[in-house]
């Protein structure tokens, strides 16, 4: 039997889960929450114990406001990306202006190197080894990204998504992934912003190059450049000889071929062991990462969730029991089909024992009966759960005032129906009703969104128009 679920949002499978966790951990934190009818809209959905696990998280979401949490975060996720690039770029730039200088001075090359490479070297072994050591843990970049996305998000209730992902993504071997394309990506673009930079700033300034030692000789460096450059070369970057290596250790040259010699070799290493690297690793924590994410499930072995299997999985549907379904109490349709909700059905809620009812019902109309203990709003909304009436008449005394139980009752008669009205029967002959009550009537159900009237629509009921 299908479950009407029109007011729970569409979210994707990692949006599912990661809610699904958020609730778990929630639960496990402040004890089990209300879920009577978030139980009763997963049981009737029907499928595996995973299926209503998430359809029950996502309905719970939806009423304790975690979607539109997980929007607010999912926001100051970007926005704190968007922080993150614009760094990445002015960094890339700074890089580019610290290695080359003014122009005043000629350019020591291994410093230039140095820094445009250094510290982006240092970080990408660091992250190497702490993908071997430590697995999952984030690096420094990853943890700034979910800090500001938790300072960005704003909201109370998006403290508890950054957790609940860490630990799903955790748990499926997923985190070292996903942040490393974030990590890669940054690098990427800040090596790209310097590579840029130096194209900026070799086109349109006169740049000298030298090489400056005082305990290293020149076949050590010799050695140094060719073997840095022979990377670069096999993709047509310059590779400076041997003479040119030697004379740039005394002096910076003033041939153009020479400035260009070096200004090329520079380019390729930045290239080849900077921009190339990241674009690589990049690619590949991308792959894994939506390959991972493709093979992505509940675990429904974890206690918070095995804890749930006797609420949402019946135990005649675990052992395959196929015995009839028992017979619908009266009043409730008993041939809607498994798709669509069929029949009209009146329920009155907590009515005076001394007022007459039922009222004198059209043909095709069933009644449910007066509402008056928990015991029989449950069994209700379990009817209606698997039996859901295509038209709904509630009625209800305004006489009594509109509390939150009998609020609440509404709203979730009216979500069991495709189309639900409220009936505020009128006053005893020779009593009259409270203004000031029958008012709160009003805007309680006007909050609600459900169609009220005094007098008794039962040309709808019947017809489904008046």
């Amino acid at each position: 039997m299908r479950c009407r679920v029109s007011a729970a949002p569409t979210l994707n499978k990692l949006q599912r889960l990661w809610l699904s966790e958020t609730i778990r951990l929630r639960e496990e934190q402040a004890g089990p929450l209300e879920d009577g009818e978030a139980n009763r809209r997963a049981r009737a959905a029907g499928g595996s114990l995973a299926e209503r696990i998430q359809l029950r998280a996502l309905l719970l979401a939806e009423r304790d406001g975690l979607v539109q949490a997980l929007r607010h975060w999912q926001q100051g996720a970007r926005l704190a990306l968007a922080a993150l690039l614009l760094l990445a770029l002015l960094s890339g730039a700074g890089l580019a202006a610290a290695a080359l200088g003014d122009g005043q001075r000629p350019v020591n090359l291994f410093w230039a190197l140095g820094s445009l490479l250094g510290l982006h070297l240092l970080l990408l072994f660091g992250w190497a080894l702490g993908l071997l050591l430590a697995g999952d843990n984030a690096s420094a970049l990853g943890r700034l990204w979910l800090w500001l996305s938790d300072k960005l998000a704003r909201d109370a209730q998006a403290a508890q998504l950054a957790p609940a992902l860490l630990v799903l993504l955790q748990r499926a071997g997923l985190g070292r992934w996903g942040l490393g394309v974030l990590v890669h990506g940054l690098w990427l673009l800040a090596l790209l912003a310097a590579l840029l930079g130096l194209l900026a700033l070799l086109a349109t300034r006169r740049y000298g190059f030298v090489w400056e030692s005082t305990l290293l000789g020149g076949d050590t460096f010799v050695a140094l450049t060719q073997g840095l450059g022979a990377l670069p070369a096999l993709l047509g970057f310059a590779l400076p000889d041997a003479e040119l290596i030697r004379a740039s250790g005394d002096a910076a040259l003033a041939g153009e071929a020479a400035r260009h010699n070096w200004a090329g070799w520079l380019l390729g290493a930045l290239l080849v062991y900077g921009l190339l690297p990241r674009l690589l690793l990049m690619l590949l924590c991308l792959w894994r990462w939506r390959r991972g994410c493709a093979q992505l499930t509940l675990d429904t072995g974890l206690p918070g969730y095995d804890l749930l299997r006797a609420r949402l999985l019946p135990g005649s549907e675990r052992l395959g029991v196929c015995d009839p379904a028992p017979t619908p109490t009266p009043g409730v349709p008993a041939e809607p089909g498994s798709q669509h909700s069929q029949g009209a059905l009146l329920v009155a809620v907590e009515l005076d024992q001394t007022r007459p009812w039922p009222p004198a019902l059209p043909r095709g109309v069933d009644d449910a009966g007066v509402i008056d203990s928990r015991e029989q709003r449950q069994r209700l909304l379990e009817q209606l759960s698997r039996f859901p009436p295509a038209r709904l008449l509630v009625a209800c005394d305004p006489r009594r005032s509109p509390d939150r139980g009998s609020l609440a009752l509404l709203g979730e008669l009216a979500r069991s129906a495709a189309s639900t009205r409220i009936w505020l029967l009128p006053a005893p002959p020779g009593e009259a009703l409270d203004a000031a009550r029958l008012a709160d009537w009003h805007d309680a159900l006007a909050q609600l969104q459900l169609p009220h009237s005094a007098a008794a629509p039962l040309t709808w009921l019947e017809s489904g128009h008046d």
